[in-house]
Formats: C-alpha cells, structure tokens, sequence
C-alpha cells in the first residue's frame, strides 16, 4: 500500500505545525494545521480564483464538528457537522446554485434520519420523506 504524501513535508517527516497548501500555480488551496501527520484544528481551503471553498475543523485527520462549503461564485453549497468518528450528524442544508435552500434533513450516525425536505429554485417544497430513525 502506498503512504499518503500529503502527510508529508519535502524531507519525508510527518508534516508539524501550520501549514500553506497551495495549487499548482503557486495560489492557496488550504491553510490549517498539521500535528505529526494528521489534518488538526480549524482549516480553510479555497478556489483557484482565491474565494473561500469550505472551512471547518479536524481532530486527527477527522472532520469533526461544523462544516461550511461555497460555490466558486461565493454562495453557499452545504452546511452540517461531523461527530469524532467522522460520520455525517445533525441538521445538515444543501443550497441551490442560485443560494437558495435546495434540502434540508438531519443525520445520526452518518445516515440520514426522520423528515428530509426537498424545494425547487423557488423555494417551493417539491417533496418531503421520512427516514428511518431520529
């Protein structure tokens, strides 16, 4: 099995301290933290053009707690929470490409549970169901 590079610094050690990922073109994809290898703490990625992409936090590699991600246009994509095991929890939102709310429902345990609601483009419900759980 290969090792995973990016966990890695120029020298070969396991990559400590805050770290400035960047694009091919030199530009910034990822600001954040690194302790002996693993992703830790609050991280920002971002687009080629320089807007935010997605920030939130890690635990040992882990995404945990709340996540944000943007379109490249700068309107919103998603939002939810991870628990410590990485698995999807809570309410979590999808958005339309114009910003507004495409779905919305909660998660536990990393599956999706209870009333998931689904809109159009214009805000109108176009379908709700129940999951099981929650």
């Amino acid at each position: 099995m290969e090792k995973d590079q990016s966990r890695f610094d120029e020298s070969g050690n396991l990559k400590s301290g805050n770290v400035v990922e960047r694009f091919k073109d030199g530009s910034v994809s990822g600001v954040g933290m690194y302790i002996k290898g693993e992703k830790t703490g609050d991280w920002k990625y971002y687009y080629r053009n320089g807007n935010l992409k997605a920030f939130g936090k890690y635990d040992a590699g882990q995404l945990i707690d709340e996540w944000i991600w943007y379109r490249e246009n700068g309107l919103l994509l998603q939002t939810g929470s991870f628990d410590h095991e990485g698995r999807k929890t809570g309410l979590w939102r999808r958005y339309h490409i114009n910003g507004v709310l495409m779905d919305e429902g909660h998660f536990l345990e990393g599956k999706k549970v209870g009333e998931w609601r689904s809109f159009d483009a214009d805000s109108q419900i176009r379908k709700v169901t129940r999951h099981k759980g929650g």
